[in-house]
């Protein structure tokens, strides 16, 4: 298993989005990621928020079973919102849970989502769980991340695939766009790679909309800045369904391994932590990629 140091995990968010609202975000570039400093009240977060989800006032209100006049006194500063409301708004606009908190404290509740690091011995169980999930995935590689897309926890068919990358790119926080597409990394050997980054792109922006995150907007202006493959050069491989499954032709020291990856979260969690957890999975695209990888889980320790 790839040791590295569990941390506390940030956000995956937005998962639980309606499928008009991922639309939307994913084809607006007009929204930029909203500074936490600037939001000073619960009128800001609900005007961000409802902005970001493409929605006017009347069609929100609407939803969440409300005047139009009272949720503009809302935004407005004008009125102050219950408690109840705070929550149902959140659940109408689906803020991540990490979000919904800072609506609470800025409307002057108390926030109601716990967010505990995966280390944290009331963790244990949930950590457990995870390590089973992807131990029980082998011989097939498997990962847990956080929101940044820093590495978690692994199982051990991942390291062996990352023999000779740049041992720079492997010190915590091991960040898993970074080892794909960095010209260190995995990049000169995957045979697919601009379908490959136009892949994680696609889910890097949908993240960045979806979550208004700062770090993650900086993070895709540097993977996008990493060369991609010369013209004419690259590969484009049939069975690609966004959103769902993605093929992955990378050489490997084991020889090429043509394997396909999809993304599991977790439904309703009620702590932050889980509710920022992704998995990638990858199962083999072939019997050839198959064969190779059983016979590698025999002979890792």
């Amino acid at each position: 298993m790839l040791r590295i140091p569990v941390h506390g995990v940030h956000d995956l968010a937005g998962h639980a989005l309606a499928a008009r609202w991922a639309y939307h975000a994913a084809m607006s570039s007009t929204l930029a990621p909203f500074s936490h400093s600037r939001r000073l009240s619960v009128g800001d977060h609900l005007r961000h928020w409802r902005q970001l989800r493409r929605l006017s006032q009347q069609d929100l209100a609407l939803d969440a079973e409300l005047s139009t006049r009272h949720l503009s006194c809302v935004e407005t500063g004008k009125a102050s919102p219950s408690r109840e409301l705070v929550l149902r708004l959140c659940e109408r606009l689906a803020v991540p849970l990490r979000e919904r908190n800072a609506w609470l404290v800025a409307a002057g509740y108390a926030p109601m989502y716990r967010e505990h690091a995966l280390d944290d011995p009331a963790m244990l169980a949930a950590r457990q769980a995870v390590q089973h999930l992807l131990d029980r995935h082998e011989p097939w590689p498997a990962v847990a991340f956080d929101r940044h897309w820093n590495l978690v926890l692994s199982n051990r068919m991942v390291a062996p695939l990352l023999a000779g990358v740049d041992p720079g790119l492997l010190q915590g926080p091991v960040n898993l766009l970074r080892i794909s597409l960095h010209p260190g990394g995995l990049a000169p050997r995957i045979l697919n790679l601009d379908q490959w980054r136009e892949h994680l792109f696609e889910r890097l922006r949908l993240q960045v909309r979806q979550t208004g995150d700062a770090a993650l907007a900086d993070l895709l202006a540097e993977l996008q800045a990493y060369p991609g493959q010369a013209e004419g050069q690259g590969t484009r491989l049939d069975g690609e369904h966004r959103g769902v499954l993605m093929p992955f032709l990378v050489q490997t020291p084991l020889g090429l391994l043509n394997l396909v990856s999809t993304t599991t979260v977790f439904g309703s969690p009620v702590d932050i932590t889980l509710q920022e957890l992704a998995l990638e999975t990858f199962f083999p695209g072939d019997d050839a990629t198959a064969e190779v990888l059983r016979a590698l889980a025999a002979q890792t320790p």
